[in-house]
């Protein structure tokens, strides 16, 4: 299928642009007027803080019970986006009724042993559960916008999460497709997300350059290699100026869970022993558990009967029994967004302060902990050297010595984080410069569109 562009009374070209993010979705509409640059503008959803481009790619069911001519019966309702956040914040506070927030959907992609989940007794498929975020977008732009939303360009990363071959790249992007059709588009067409934020660039060059584009995600980190400006566009159009590209499968979320491993995880008992039969002492929850609490989208998966039965049997034999009841509170009353945010504020300031204090509380645990740059980039080196190790093999593959490069244009919210800053400044100096965090994938990709008319 093919993102088309529709053309309005006045000749104007129309193209959309959507970005799927692990953690962020937004769309984009690029107006081209016969004679006139093209535009770009976003769809803008309503949230708690004020209007905002970037939806977040997340999900809440709740159950409920409603009446009707017989006897009470359960139903089901859910929200996506800015409007889960307040629902799932105020089915917090009351406690009412059985509920579930699920993110990083798009982690999933690639799982073939993942078709779905049970939620309140019914299967979901994996593609109807992505296909309800992406009707949410669709339809708040198309209130916006005031016209059908039918064919977009859509962002994929280089490397899918759990990607081992092409054939799991194939099997992602044909979910992806099932979940948009889904969601009411007429058809799609795909783009490195990378490649995206290239056009985002470009379109504010008078002259030719050869870049370096960097997309950090929360699910992957993609690189782009590609020459870009006035003088090659009908070259890259034709599929001649993209000279490479890799990616790894690891960026935010990667680096939020060794936050949560180093910080939260022993809070919650990971190092907690339990008397067994005899005089042995084991651990008293197994490793796995807390391997899945450092995955944001497998957190929401850990509330399960058998979960629960072998916490309840842990906290019994535990010789911090404390722990494990901060570790049941926690999945029990599904606080995995409480959670990330805590995670997301302290990164945040770990990137403009040496410092921060990294603080979550919940029923049974209060949990203050002062962590430094230093110990972060630390316990981070592993995926900072993969980063590192994929930049350099693109750059090689593609023949390139990094002063040949005019210009690297990072986006994605961890290309703020100073230690993957500073992967750039050490090979290319100040030709690095950032765009936003949220936004410009989706921006190229509407640009994309026309291109592609």
């Amino acid at each position: 299928m093919g993102g088309r562009t529709t053309r309005r009374a006045d000749g104007a070209q129309v193209a959309f642009g959507l970005d799927f993010g692990t953690t962020n979705t937004s769309l984009a509409r690029a107006i081209r007027v016969p004679g006139e640059a093209a535009s770009v503008e976003f769809a803008s959803y309503p949230a708690l803080s004020g209007a905002t481009p970037s939806f977040r790619s997340l999900l809440y069911l709740e159950q409920g019970a409603e009446r009707g001519s017989g006897p009470e019966q359960a139903r089901v309702r859910s929200w996506a986006g800015p409007a889960a956040i307040e629902h799932y914040l105020e089915h917090a506070e009351q406690g009412e009724g059985r509920a579930r927030l699920i993110q990083s959907l798009k982690s999933y992609l690639t799982s073939r042993s993942l078709t779905g989940t049970e939620i309140f007794g019914r299967h979901y498929l994996l593609e109807d559960l992505i296909s309800r975020i992406l009707r949410e977008v669709r339809e708040g732009a198309e209130r916006q916008f005031g016209s059908p939303v039918e064919h977009a360009v859509v962002g994929r990363p280089v490397r899918f999460v759990g990607q081992e071959t092409e054939e799991d790249a194939d099997f992602a992007l044909a979910r992806l497709t099932r979940a948009c059709e889904l969601a009411g588009f007429g058809s799609v067409e795909f783009e490195y997300e990378p490649v995206a934020a290239a056009y985002a660039y470009e379109s504010t060059l008078d002259h030719d350059e050869l870049l370096l584009i960097g997309d950090f995600g929360g699910g992957t980190s993609d690189f782009s290699l590609l020459r870009a400006g006035p003088g090659v566009r009908q070259e890259r159009n034709q599929g001649r100026a993209l000279l490479g590209t890799s990616g790894v499968a690891l960026a935010g979320d990667a680096f939020d869970a060794k936050l949560v491993r180093k910080l939260v995880s022993p809070a919650l008992g990971a190092d907690s022993l339990a008397r067994s039969m005899g005089a042995k002492v084991l651990p008293a929850v197994p490793a796995w558990i807390y391997a899945n609490l450092e995955r944001w989208h497998y957190l929401s998966f850990l509330r399960t009967r058998n979960v629960l039965e072998i916490l309840n049997g842990a906290r019994v034999r535990a010789l911090e029994p404390e722990k494990i009841e901060a570790l049941l509170t926690l999945i029990d009353e599904d606080l995995g967004y409480q959670l990330h945010q805590a995670v997301q504020r302290a990164k945040y300031t770990l990137s403009h302060e040496e410092s921060a204090g990294f603080a979550f509380r919940d029923g049974s645990m209060d949990l203050r902990i002062e962590v430094t740059r230093t110990q972060f980039e630390g316990w981070i080196a592993e995926e900072l050297r993969a980063i590192e190790e994929s930049i350099d093999s693109l750059l090689t593959q593609a023949a390139v010595h990094p002063s040949e490069v005019d210009r690297v244009f990072l986006t994605g919210g961890s290309s703020f984080v100073p230690a993957v800053q500073r992967i750039f400044s050490d090979r290319f100096g100040g030709r690095v410069c950032t765009g936003d965090a949220f936004t410009s994938v989706a921006h190229g990709l509407a640009l994309r569109g026309l291109v592609r008319s």
